[in-house]
């Protein structure tokens, strides 16, 4: 199987590419800055591009199977580099073989917004509507843009995620998904 991943220099992106190598995947790494993509392996591509230019998206896509996107920006630093990304993948992808989409967003919004009655009062009533909400509105807007395809689309939602030792233990609480 062969895998495009977007966001694989960031936190998140290069792990999903360094296990999709390690389970013997094809991957493709679809990054603005190549020499920030410190992996490498002899099933690995780097694709030098911009989410936010669709043509550069375009040209890379046929011949994957599957998308990952872990696109993202610092929680200080909203902007629409999600939902426009987003888009861009979901057009290029429309006009491709590829039908299977994963993408990364965020858990506390929308209908998961239930998770945040057991977080702390600095979190919910500070840090989500003063510091977050910008970005919460941009991850709502690219869910939006997923589920409105005929895609086969899965929205992974990860809550506290740390940077320990893979563990292989998933906790389930919340999934956003079609198959079709």
């Amino acid at each position: 199987m062969k895998i495009l991943v977007f966001g694989a220099t960031g936190k998140t992106g290069k792990l999903v590419v360094q296990q999709a190598l390690e389970n013997g995947f094809e991957v493709t790494a679809f990054v603005r800055d190549p020499e920030k993509m410190m992996i490498t392996h002899h099933k690995l591509t780097i694709a030098n591009g911009d989410v936010m230019l669709f043509a550069t998206i375009d040209k890379i896509m046929k011949g994957h199977d599957a998308v990952i996107s872990c696109l993202g920006l610092p929680a200080h630093k909203p902007g629409e580099l999600r939902s426009r990304g987003t888009q861009h993948i979901v057009d290029s992808i429309k006009k491709s073989s590829v039908n299977k989409f994963i993408c990364q967003t965020s858990l506390g919004y929308a209908d998961s917004k239930q998770i945040l009655v057991n977080t702390s009062f600095l979190f919910k009533k500070i840090i989500v509507p003063l510091l977050l909400k910008k970005t919460f509105n941009e991850h709502e807007l690219q869910e939006s843009i997923i589920k409105q395809t005929n895609l086969d689309w899965m929205i992974a939602r990860p809550g506290n995620m740390t940077n320990g030792k893979l563990t292989g233990i998933i906790k389930l609480v919340f999934a956003v998904m079609t198959l079709q």
